[in-house]
Order: structure tokens, then sequence, then C-alpha cells
């Protein structure tokens, strides 16, 4: 009888340890639809910085776009390990690949050289980053998730430094070509 009782008993904290798990794993994964989007997009942007960061590292012929592409490769390299570890943490399983609508972006940006490409890699730069702030600074602002939210937080002021570091390179090459 007591070793009836006594597998009763395991019996019930196992099933209690079952749903207690299943709750937590719950909790992981309601986020809502607007965090999700903004873990989804932001890990897209940032595969997309870091595999046009490394073409325009090789192609650049301008120093100075050589090293802002490999400032991009190095910050949103790592910007993308700290999102994959929140985002695994929040139970949501984000993209590795590249999707069409950037993947002919870099192609279209690839088919260029020289100072062509250095400037539509610039002007992409800028483009880009200015959206990236953009939505970075809403979700730092509106998100519902406290970790995503101060991920986006921590990461918009060196969107904005890539953002002026950018402008600033484009509007030399800009310049350089209506010098010539």
């Amino acid at each position: 009888m007591k070793r009836l009782a006594a597998l009763g008993v395991v019996v019930v904290i196992c099933i209690l340890s079952l749903k207690v798990s299943a709750f937590g794993q719950e909790t992981q994964t309601s986020l809502s639809e607007a965090d999700r989007t903004f873990l989804m997009e932001a890990a897209q942007g940032g595969l997309f910085e870091v595999t046009l960061g490394k073409t325009a590292s090789q192609r650049a012929s301008a120093a100075d776009v050589k090293e802002f592409a490999q400032l991009m490769v190095t910050d949103h390299s790592k910007a993308n390990d700290e999102l994959k570890q929140l985002a695994q943490k929040k139970g949501v399983t984000l993209p590795t690949e590249l999707d069409a609508k950037h993947s002919e972006k870099i192609e279209s940006i690839a088919a260029k050289s020289g100072s062509e490409f250095d400037r539509a890699y610039m002007e992409e730069m800028v483009k880009d980053h200015e959206k990236d702030v953009k939505s970075f600074q809403k979700e730092a602002a509106e998100g519902e998730d406290a970790e995503i939210k101060a991920f986006a937080a921590r990461t918009v002021p060196i969107l904005e430094q890539h953002l002026q570091k950018a402008q600033g390179i484009f509007q030399q090459l800009e310049t350089a070509a209506c010098g010539k």
C-alpha cells in the first residue's frame, strides 16, 4: 500500500512538472504579432547587412566604402547573434537565408562595379538604415516584450551611427561624381 501511495505521489509530481514546463513554454512563445514581426524583420535585415557588407568589402573601390562595409559585417554579425539568442529564448525560429526581395537587391548592386558600385551600395545603406532606425525606435517605444524592447533600444544608437556614416560617405561619393 505504501508503495502504491508513493507511486501515486510520483505520478502527480510528474504531471505537475509537465504542466509547469508546458506553461513556461507557453509564456515564452506568446509574443505579440508586432514583436514577432519585429524579430523576423530585424533578422532578415541583419542577414542582408552582413551579406551585402561582405560583398562590398571585396568589391568596393573606395577605401572608406570598404571600411564601412567591414563595419557592417562586424556590427550586424554581433547584433544578429544577440537577436538569435533572444529569439531562441522566446521560442521564435528566425530565417537563416535571405528572402527574394533582399537577394534581388544584392544582385542588383553586385552587378555594378567601381564608383557606380560604391554609390549604389552606400545609397542602399542610407535607405536601409533610415528604415532600421525607425523600426527599432518604434519597437523600443511600443514593443510589448521587455527584453525585445531593450534589445531594440540598445541597438538604436548603433544604427544611428551607421546611418550618419553612410550619409557622410554617400554625400562624398555624390560630390565626387558631380565634380567629374
